[in-house]
């Protein structure tokens, strides 16, 4: 049986809420109170439920999904289905507030996104070019807009990801979408809010990526990607450093 999904008081927000809703799902499938084959809440219904944006709900249910745990049906909704132990890989409490955790994250994250640009830099096509070009322009409307962008970036880094077509590197990036999703948004927040003279910068490493995917250079786009994810890495530090009160 569903549990009621009529309007909750306000919930202390976590530093990841998708996190805590995913969470919160899985209790409920462990409990039994969400049963095998059974159709979850309407995105509406979840973000009346836990008081949140359809983004954060969308991004919890990427999470489930990666671990098996529900699957989509078209024109029908979500449902509770069984797990599949291939698919049970994600971070486990991952916080970017959390220094640790962002470093560990990130001493994974880097050498994956580094290794698959020099990949996507030998095997790109005309194609795989176009659509990352589409969402560095993107991400550029975004800025232009006073928006993060968050979703044109990380649209970025999967075209470059397509772009190795290595089964494996996709189907584990796969795996790893929620969180990164979870630094760049984090990121781009504290470069937007708290160095937002950096923007600018930002978006240059995105066009050094780009320029060294298109002219076929493995280790200057190798480069140019660990510099950029370096650099948001020491954004978020940055952020971390500032006091509460500034």
């Amino acid at each position: 049986m569903l549990q009621d999904t009529r309007a909750q008081p306000p919930r202390k927000r976590s530093s990841h809420l998708p996190d805590e809703i995913a969470k919160d799902i899985i209790e409920q499938i462990s409990s039994g109170t969400l049963i095998v084959g059974e159709r979850l809440p309407s995105e509406r219904d979840l973000c009346t439920k836990y008081g949140v944006s359809r983004a954060v709900v969308r991004e919890a249910l990427t999470q489930l999904k990666a671990d098996g745990l529900i699957a989509a049906r078209a024109g029908s909704g979500a449902f509770v289905t069984k797990r599949d132990s291939t698919n049970a890989f994600r971070f486990q409490h991952f916080s970017v507030s959390n220094r640790a955790s962002l470093e560990e994250a990130m001493e994974l994250l880097i050498p994956i996104e580094v290794a698959a640009a020099r990949i996507a830099a030998k095997h790109r096509t005309d194609e795989d070019l176009k659509k990352i070009k589409r969402a560095l322009i993107g991400m550029e409307y975004a800025i232009a807009s006073d928006q993060l962008g968050v979703e044109e970036d990380y649209l970025f880094h999967q075209a470059i990801i397509d772009s190795t077509h290595n089964q494996h590197f996709i189907s584990l990036c796969h795996h790893l979408e929620a969180t990164a999703k979870n630094i760049i948004r984090q990121a781009r927040s504290n470069t937007k809010k708290n160095l937002s003279e950096l923007q600018d910068a930002v978006q240059a490493e995105h066009n050094a990526i780009y320029q060294a995917l298109k002219d076929g250079n493995e280790a200057e786009a190798a480069h140019t990607a660990e510099r950029h994810l370096l650099n948001a890495a020491a954004r978020i530090q940055i952020y971390l450093d500032i006091p509460e009160t500034l």
